[in-house]
């Protein structure tokens, strides 16, 4: 098929393919997937909407549309299918490092496709964060643009405009800024819901209230703006999956433009010419490319200050504030498909804060190095402590990681009703659980044939144990020897624990640092940890294991 790319669309992907600056790989990838589907497909972009959509940056503070930008907007907001007018791309998911221009760019969308030029009448703009200060953001932007003296005249007559919201005198379209409040949102008819920093969101049980108000308006679209962040398993990685998938595995779009900016890897952080990678505003920006180089050095100086500078500007997870277990690259990599482990040996892990709470059991398995992991645990749906989860436990549940318990407690035989079931598949050779919690499950444990005394195979783990272990579970998790098969719930509980150096006490940085490390809870009440600790203790005994032999293929032997 014979095509023409829209010039400010085929000026992103010249940068891009000419190297003009620093582009990640995604990048690359993205124009190469663009261009591809211009060659092979009905589409077009609708250039003179493009063009009116331009003009109307003149009214924002502005020095320039960045050429990113017009690549997006004019993808994402201006082309069409030839058989049906309906948008090509009208989700987008924009990961760009802190500084990029969001807000402005978010603000810039909002008014075009309030105004006739996007030719829908009533098509509302809702802006939803899990704050106010994020959700009003870029309302207060359009409004302090419009509130220029040299523009303002003009635009009030055509908008109209308070401290909470902006109007369309023509289409009569509004614009809004949503915050996780249920209140008004069943009587939303939004034609776009654009949400700022995704990467907050934990679950999708706000996202999914905020756009049940699409499809009542024509051409209905999603927008998610967002830098990276802390939370691991949400929306966020679902999307940065979904585009990984796109970009690199040749799935279907389902409508998505990915548009990625992040380093490649973190020694490129290291040479500035690198730092549009993430940012691709920063060639045009001086201001904030002295800022950037600013914090790059006090960052070099001391990580633990700057926590955010890897996370925020270069959009490559740091996690150094809280000195968390691993990367988050390693916990992903857990995610392999177990072998069939029926009637290998194991040593069990038992870990929880409260039996009103949270509870973990966690099968561990060894051969040679790589290990192997089974685990399970148990909510009590009386916590007080279940409205701050962000986590899907729901779904978790319906997979059977999950055991939902309707009771004051999580009653002892949950737990060891779980595991003598274990011992019909496994061969559990002994078990591990902290001192301090053995009391409350010792006699359920005997009646199972586990106990500290009589049979001695209970372990009672002890901070020096931990100690010993990290430096095993640091180069389990370096080498990638760890396998879980699809256990969301482990890898979550992992991601939210952080290591504490033994021998320092809080509030004192001059006492002894032995180099050694035990674990902590990253936040107490909304992120649990108890599966992973469950697995830290049946490793602690994991030297009693046998070494496993794999069994080989049986030949018939003929003689002739």
């Amino acid at each position: 098929m014979n095509y023409k790319l829209n010039p400010h669309i085929q000026e992103w992907i010249d940068i891009v393919e000419n190297n003009t600056y620093a582009v990640c790989e995604e990048q690359k990838l993205l124009v190469k997937y663009i261009k591809h589907c211009f060659e092979t497909e009905d589409i077009y972009t609708n250039d003179d909407q493009l063009e009116r959509y331009i003009s109307l940056a003149r009214y924002f503070p502005f020095e320039q549309v960045f050429p990113w930008q017009k690549f997006v907007i004019g993808l994402h907001d201006c082309t069409y299918w030839i058989e049906n007018d309906m948008p090509r791309w009208p989700d987008l998911f924009c990961e760009l490092g802190r500084g990029a221009g969001k807000d402005g760019t978010i603000a810039w969308e909002s008014v075009c496709l309030m105004s006739p030029y996007n030719g829908i009448r009533e098509y509302d703009v809702d802006i939803c964060a899990n704050n106010e200060d994020q959700a009003m953001r870029p309302v207060r932007d359009v409004i302090a643009a419009f509130e220029r003296p040299e523009v303002m005249g003009k635009l009030k007559r055509f908008f109209y405009w308070t401290k909470e919201q902006v109007r369309s005198l023509k289409t009569n379209s509004f614009m809004k800024g949503r915050t996780n409040s249920p209140k008004g949102k069943d009587g939303l008819r939004s034609g776009i819901c654009i949400f700022n920093e995704i990467h907050q969101y934990e679950d999708y049980a706000n996202i999914n209230v905020f756009t049940t108000g699409l499809g009542k308006k024509k051409h209905p679209r999603r927008s998610y703006y967002t830098t990276n962040g802390d939370v691991r398993e949400g929306p966020l990685d679902d999307l940065i999956e979904t585009s990984e998938g796109i970009l690199r595995g040749g799935e279907p779009d389902n409508g998505l433009l990915p548009f990625i900016c992040k380093l490649d890897k973190k020694e490129d952080v290291d040479q500035e010419e690198n730092w549009p990678m993430a940012n691709p505003s920063l060639p045009y920006l001086p201001n904030l490319m002295e800022e950037i180089r600013k914090e790059y050095r006090e960052w070099k100086k001391n990580p633990a200050r700057l926590p955010a500078f890897m996370t925020k500007r270069m959009n490559i997870p740091d996690g150094t504030s809280e000195i968390k277990v691993t990367e988050w690259d390693n916990i992903i990599a857990t995610n392999r498909e177990l072998p069939d482990l029926i009637g290998w040996s194991c040593t069990c892990g038992i870990d929880y804060s409260k039996l009103t709470d949270f509870a973990a059991v966690n099968l561990h398995f060894r051969d040679g190095d790589k290990r192997y992991d089974i685990n399970h645990y148990w909510l009590c749906l009386k916590s007080s402590d279940i409205p701050r989860l962000k986590c899907p436990w729901k779904q978790w549940a319906e997979n059977d990681l999950l055991t939902l318990v309707d009771d004051v407690e999580i009653h002892p035989s949950y737990i060891t009703d779980y595991i003598a079931e274990m011992k019909k598949k496994y061969n559990i050779k002994h078990l591990a659980l902290d001192d301090f919690r053995y009391a409350l499950l010792s006699s359920a444990l005997k009646d199972i044939g586990f106990d500290a005394k009589i049979y001695k195979n209970v372990k009672l783990v002890r901070p020096m144990d931990i100690m010993r272990v990290a430096t095993v579970i640091d180069s389990c998790f370096t080498n990638q020897w760890f396998c879980w098969g699809d256990n969301p719930g482990l890898r979550w509980a992992t991601n939210n624990t952080k290591l504490v150096r033994a021998g320092r006490k809080p509030g004192h940085e001059d006492d002894a640092d032995l180099g050694n490390y035990v674990y902590g809870k990253i936040e107490a009440k909304s992120r649990k940890t108890d599966p992973f600790m469950a697995l830290v203790a049946s490793m602690v005994i994991e030297d009693i294991l046998p070494v496993q032999k794999r069994q080989k293929p049986k030949f018939q032997v003929y003689a002739y």
